[in-house]
Order: C-alpha cells, then structure tokens, then sequence
C-alpha cells in the first residue's frame, strides 16, 4: 500500500467517524426535544445557539481552515434546526390576520429557529407579476389579486413544513380557508388597532389604508373581518405586549396541544 492510498484509508476512516457522530447527534436532537416536551419544557431555548457558536470560536480560535469547519456546523445546526420542526410539525403553519399583527416578524422568526421555509404569499406575488401589490390592485383589480391568492394555496399543498404567512383579505374568501386547512394549520395573529396603526404608519404598500391611517379606521376594517379570520383559526394569539420568542413559544405549544387532542 503506497502513501496515497494510506491517506486515503484514513480519511475513509474519518468520514466513518464522522457519520456515525451525525447520526448520534441527530438522535440526540430527537431525544432532547422528546424530553422537553414530556416535561412540559420550553421548546424554543435560541441562547443554546448562541453557546454553541461561542464554544466553536474558542476552539477553532489561531486554528488552520477556521471557516471551513463553521461552515459545516453552519450546516449542522440548520439540519438540527429541521429535524426539530419536522418532529413538532408535519403540516404547514398557516398565519394570518389583520396587516401589522406580526406575522411577517413571526415568519421570520420561526425560520431562524426551525429553518422553516417561509412563503409570503404577498412577496410572491408580486415578485410572480412583476409590480407591487397596490400596482396589482390598481391594474387589475381586486378580484384578479384574490384569485392568485388561492392559486398559491393550492400549490402549497404539495409541500410541508413550511410558514405560510397571507395577506390581511386572504382568509375573507371562505375558499382559501378550505385550502388553508388541506395541509396546514391556521393561527390567528392579533393586535389592538392602536398596535396596527403603529406597525403599519410608515409602510406605504399597504392600498386599503393608505390613505385612512387612522384608529378608528382600521378598528372598523378590523371588526368587519373579525368573524370570518376566527372562523378560520385553528389558534388565536393576541401579540400586544409579547416578543417574539414569547408569541413562537405560545403558538408551538397551542399546536401541539392541539395536535394531541385531535
């Protein structure tokens, strides 16, 4: 056997090493999150995260191919990431409510700690048409917009494990929520109107109330939807008052505490 391939025996070696090391790891990620929700434990710890990197730092630190090495545990926290949410959830999460109650905040914030794909459904749409929402609005009219709404619910029914989040008018059409509900389940984000007016007040994407930016506006648009987006909901989650972590751990526990029931 010549020098190469005694190398290559050993980094053969290695990559058994490393292989059954994954496979461990990813048990033990199962194990964890069996074991916190038996216990009735928090399942979203990010600060765990934040020790792992900081771990890493020190160890890589003055050492050769530093960023080569975190770019695989990059990988392998994501790919835990993933394992964790397939494990809570093996449906869509669909997110609606009124504009400004969060859930474009909470989109993101479930894809940072599940890795969760996130379709905002307004996003793709107009990237889709190529202009903005009001422009589509304007251009087409309403009625156009809705219907490329439910076109991208029934496409997200070939797919799981994905954050859905709708526009404020997707759920008034009682269709999108029998779509909605094929492959996912519906939480309702709220606020109060003084909240919304808030979070929206510099946002000028917004057709129905750029120009009536007002409290006693939006309460009223809010109160005229109100019935049909509690209709839809498998959960409600008022977001006044909490983070973002806050309002992710209450809807994790709420699904499955649900998902247990049924």
């Amino acid at each position: 056997m010549n020098q190469l391939e005694i190398l290559r025996e050993s980094l053969g070696q290695c990559d058994e090493i490393i292989l059954d090391a994954l496979i461990m790891r990813n048990r033990i990620v199962e194990d964890i999150m069996a074991y916190k929700e038996a216990n009735g434990l928090q399942i979203l710890q990010p600060e765990q995260e934040a020790k792992q990197k900081e771990w890493l730092e020190k160890r890589m630190e003055g050492r050769r191919h530093k960023d080569e090495v975190s770019d695989v545990f990059e990988c392998i926290r994501t790919n835990s990431k993933r394992i964790q949410a397939r494990k809570l959830f093996n449906y869509n999460i669909v997110l609606i409510g009124f504009m400004g109650a969060g859930k474009s905040t909470i989109s993101d914030f479930l894809k940072n700690v599940f890795a969760m794909d996130v379709v905002e459904m307004d996003q793709i749409i107009a990237q889709r048409q190529g202009m903005t929402i009001s422009d589509i609005f304007e251009t087409y009219g309403e009625q156009y917009f809705r219907d490329l709404e439910t076109n991208l619910l029934i496409e997200m029914q070939s797919r799981s494990n994905v954050v859905i989040s709708c526009g404020g008018g997707t759920p008034m059409r009682e269709c999108n929520v029998v779509e909605m509900k094929k492959n996912g389940r519906v939480v309702l984000l709220t606020a109060k109107p003084e909240t919304i007016l808030d979070r929206v007040k510099n946002n000028h994407d917004r057709p129905l109330i750029e120009n009536n930016k007002t409290v006693p506006f939006i309460a009223d648009l809010m109160e005229k939807r109100r019935a049909k987006y509690e209709a839809a909901a498998d959960i409600i989650i008022e977001t006044d008052g909490k983070n973002e972590l806050e309002i992710c751990e209450e809807l994790v526990h709420r699904l499955r505490t649900m998902d247990e029931e049924k």
